[in-house]
């Protein structure tokens, strides 16, 4: 008995400190997530996605990647895009490079890993949109439409916010524009990624304190093999962008290969039960056969470019992430860290409401 409530001791220890290390880049992305909100339109992306050419798709890749949604939360969005008549090409495209990276999970990677890793992270994804919607556009199969009711429930059902677009005042001042932005970064966006991003630093305690260190080396290997398993092991899992990071950080620190830990970020917030119901639904089979395999395929060879990249540059990933945490002062990493645990037990109590319409 002495022996188990020291190793939870010990997990709660690890998960604590993985949680100080990523907390202020967490809030800075949220931050950052709430000025995307309030200042740029949506219908500025509805207009810039209707036609079926590879533009309409670098456009979807491009405004995806800083926007922070989980992929069950962009679904109604993408999906809304596309009732307005974006192709399923950039529908495609914004469902991959939308939850595989976000302005937070850019900054919480920067915060657990390095520049390389910070860096190739919102690249992979850009890439993997473009491959995946340029295949749907040149294969499109049958138009299938689905009401947005639909898509908003099968959101909700899995766990997620409000999810569409709530009613906002005409032509609302900059200071409104300023705190709505702000209730959503701070409000519904943390009840949508608070929990989950908590039990992926629990999950990095419990890797880091129970793994042993040999473990990856014994048990996954070293190159397409551990790529391959990550692959796996991310695609059913549902873990959002930024609650994957602490996850792949402890994996890394277990001996994972910087491309094993890219193809599990990849992989692992792109693809869940909700995310291939719908896009069965509403973009056809073929879409969504070739959703899946553009992810499968594109993060299996962008993972290898990254291992060669990391060889060839003679860098160990371990050293840099084992330091990761000593590019603040602690006592800014714990106020923030008790700030986000606030937001997030706030969240608990407002569950139900839609943060985005008050």
């Amino acid at each position: 008995m002495q022996y188990v409530w020291m190793t939870l001791k010990e997990i709660v220890f690890a998960s604590w400190h993985v949680l100080v290390e990523a907390s202020p880049y967490v809030l800075l992305g949220f931050f950052v997530a709430g000025l995307l909100k309030a200042y740029v339109p949506d219908s500025f992306m509805a207009r810039h996605l209707g036609k079926r050419s590879l533009w309409s798709v670098l456009k979807a890749a491009v405004i995806g990647v800083p926007l922070p949604l989980c992929s069950c939360g962009v679904l109604p969005a993408a999906m809304g895009l596309r009732r307005q008549g974006a192709s399923k090409g950039a529908a495609t495209a914004f469902m991959i490079s939308t939850p595989e990276t976000g302005v937070d999970s850019i900054a919480v990677t920067y915060a657990l890993m390095d520049p390389i890793m910070t860096i190739a992270r919102p690249v992979a994804a850009f890439v993997t949109a473009i491959v995946a919607g340029v295949m749907v556009n040149a294969f499109p199969g049958r138009d299938e439409v689905t009401p947005l009711e639909s898509m908003v429930h099968s959101c909700h059902s899995h766990g997620c916010g409000c999810g569409g677009e709530c009613a906002s005042p005409a032509k609302p001042g900059q200071w409104q524009r300023f705190k709505v932005g702000m209730g959503h970064a701070f409000g519904e966006m943390i009840a949508d990624i608070g929990r989950w991003l908590l039990l992926g630093v629990i999950i990095a305690g419990i890797i880091s304190t129970l793994l042993p260190a040999d473990f990856i080396e014994n048990y996954v290997g070293q190159g397409f093999l551990s790529l391959l398993i990550m692959l796996l092991v991310g695609l059913p899992l549902y873990v959002c962008a930024t609650a994957s990071t602490p996850i792949a950080a402890s994996l890394l620190l277990k001996g994972l290969s910087p491309g094993a830990a890219l193809v599990f970020l990849l992989a692992g917030p792109a693809t869940n039960g909700a995310t291939i119901t719908v896009m069965l639904k509403v973009l056809g089979r073929r879409a969504a056969m070739l959703y899946l395999a553009a992810i499968a395929v594109a993060s299996l060879v962008l993972g290898m470019l990254v291992d060669r990249v990391y060889a060839s540059l003679g860098l160990d990933i371990r050293a840099v992430v084992a330091d990761a945490g000593e590019v603040l002062p602690e006592w800014v990493g714990v106020v923030s860290a008790l700030v986000l645990l606030l937001l997030i037990v706030r969240s608990f109590f407002r569950k139900g409401e839609c943060v985005c319409c008050e």
